[in-house]
Order: C-alpha cells, then sequence, then structure tokens
C-alpha cells in the first residue's frame, strides 16, 4: 500500500529524505505549473493555473520541512499559526507582533470592499481562529469574548488524542469553511479542512486547501501545518509522523513567474530541526518562545507581492 501511494504523487517521488528530498515535489509543482499552466483572470489578478496536487512531507525525527530554495519568514508564521490556536481574529494583535501579512486584508478600503463596514479597521470577522475555537457563534466584533460559544473544534481533537480509547478516531477533522459566516469573513479561507490521524503513537496531518498561491502562500501553509502538527503531538505525548498537502487551485501570478523560475534553479539544503521547549496544560500557552530550530540552511529572500 505505501509504494502504491508514494508511486501516486504527481510531482514528487517519496517521502524519505534519505531517497529524495521533500522540497522537490514543491519545486517540481511550481516547474508544472510553469510549463502547463493556463493563464486565468481572475479576481485579484492574472495567474497561471492547475487544478489538483499532493504532497507528503516527512516530519519524523523533528523535521520541519521549511522551504530552502528560498527563505521563509518562519517566525512570521508561527506567530500567525499561535494567534490562529488562540482564537483571534484581531490584526492589530498580528501588527503589534511586527506581522503584517493580514494588513491588506484588514484595511478600511478592502473591508468595506466586502461590505463589512460594520468591523472596524484590522477586524478581520469569522475568520480562521474563529472557527478553529468558536465554530459558527455569532460574530459580534474581535473583542467579544466568545469562551463557551460554537464549537471548540481544536479541544475536540486534543481530547480525543489524549484518550487512548479514542486517538485512532477517523473524526479529527478541523474545518475554516463555514458556508453560514463566509460573508462576514474579510477573506474567505484557502487551506480549509485538516484531519489529524495517529497510526501507533504517530500522528499525521492531511490539509485541504482549495486555493494555493504556490509562490508565497504554498511554503507558509507547509510550514505551519507542520509547526500545528509538532505542537499538538508534542501537547499530546505523540510523535510527528507526516503532513500530506492537498491542493486545489494551484496558481502562480504573473508578476511572480519571473522569480519562481530563478528559485527552481537554487541548491536545496536538508530540512532543519525543530524543538518544542515546553509542554503546556492549555493549548493557548504555547508560543513563539518555545519553539527552538536549528540548522535552517537556506538561499535568500525572494521577495514577491501578496495578492490581497
Amino acid at each position: 500500500m505505501l509504494k502504491i501511494a508514494l508511486d501516486s504523487l504527481k510531482y514528487g517521488e517519496s517521502k524519505n529524505p534519505e531517497n529524495k528530498h521533500d522540497e522537490y515535489q514543491y519545486i517540481n509543482l511550481i516547474k508544472h505549473i510553469l510549463d502547463y499552466g493556463t493563464m486565468i483572470e481572475g479576481r485579484n489578478g492574472n495567474a497561471l493555473t492547475i487544478y489538483g496536487s499532493s504532497m507528503h512531507f516527512y516530519l519524523e525525527n523533528d523535521t520541519w520541512p521549511l522551504i530552502t530554495s528560498k527563505k521563509v519568514a518562519w517566525k512570521t508564521c508561527a506567530k500567525e499559526l499561535f494567534w490562529f490556536l488562540k482564537g483571534s481574529t484581531s490584526n492589530s494583535e498580528l501588527r503589534e507582533q511586527n506581522v503584517h501579512i493580514w494588513d491588506g486584508n484588514g484595511s478600511r478600503e478592502f473591508l468595506d470592499s466586502r461590505g463589512l463596514t460594520n468591523l472596524e479597521e484590522n477586524d478581520l470577522g469569522p475568520v480562521y481562529g474563529h472557527q478553529w475555537r468558536f465554530f459558527n457563534a455569532s460574530y459580534e466584533n474581535c473583542n467579544t469574548d466568545y469562551i463557551g460559544k460554537g464549537v471548540d473544534q481544536i479541544k475536540y481533537i486534543i481530547d480525543c488524542l489524549k484518550d487512548p480509547k479514542e486517538r485512532y478516531s477517523r473524526r479529527l477533522i478541523l474545518s475554516a469553511w463555514n458556508p453560514q459566516q463566509l460573508d462576514e469573513m474579510a477573506l474567505p479561507p484557502c487551506h480549509v479542512l485538516a484531519q489529524f490521524n495517529v497510526i501507533g503513537n504517530k500522528l499525521s496531518c492531511s490539509l485541504y486547501q482549495r486555493s494555493g498561491d504556490v509562490g508565497l502562500g504554498v511554503p507558509f501553509n507547509i510550514a505551519s501545518y507542520s509547526l500545528l502538527t509538532h505542537i499538538i503531538a508534542k501537547h499530546c505525548d505523540l510523535q510527528a509522523n507526516e503532513f500530506i498537502y492537498h491542493l486545489g487551485n494551484c496558481h502562480i501570478y504573473d508578476d511572480h513567474i519571473k522569480p519562481l523560475r530563478n528559485q527552481v534553479n537554487n541548491v536545496l539544503y536538508p530540512f532543519p530541526k525543530i524543538s518544542i521547549l515546553e509542554k503546556y496544560d492549555n493549548i493557548n500557552n504555547y508560543s513563539i518562545k518555545d519553539i527552538k530550530v536549528e540548522n535552517y540552511q537556506c538561499n535568500n529572500v525572494i521577495k514577491m507581492e501578496m495578492r490581497k
């Protein structure tokens, strides 16, 4: 079965870094889109587009698949993840940590373009964190206390993983896609559904993402959900095993084509190691200070404009 699963990977050949670097799956996805993608005029610009891709990333032995063909701002990625885990929807909290990836979507102009005139600037509405921790709770604003409201999907998953009888459940689902509240969000979620799975004492995560900005977003998403798997594994006394990444619409914006053509020729380095330094009783208590990353060798930053 393992051979069949690995042979089915469209852009990669193995999850084992001793056989072939996992990053080649990402590099080959870029090459495939550049060679075979169709230029489509979308909501926020023109993009070379294909539909459907899968990648497998090895997480064992404390491996963190940070892309090495360019430098990934992993601290920014981690701070956003901890923001999700706390259920926050305030971009002001990210800005206080010098994280600006949501600035475009939190601007007055953008919120008004979405019809969200009731929200203050930098209030993003019921986006990822709200759905993760308070799914479908009636949304007022980013300063409201939602504890005890909606469905806490993260708590449910953790409670199951800590229970020897429930950790093998096939229902450990984390959904950010809530059709009832999409029109209240600054941006409907791109990474929409994750499933956690345990075999033995090894935890894996599979993500379905409806829309992937291959130049900027995809490296962040690989890093973020791999980190989430490491954190939850640590929290629940399990071992991180694998991150499996399924993409629907895969696209390269027209102004990202040139930098990505250069990126695919860069040398690749071994993925770094990650340590979660503390184990807390409450998942909300983890922060950037609890992460230690070793031996992250990479190429230089490649600048690309983020689309709103």
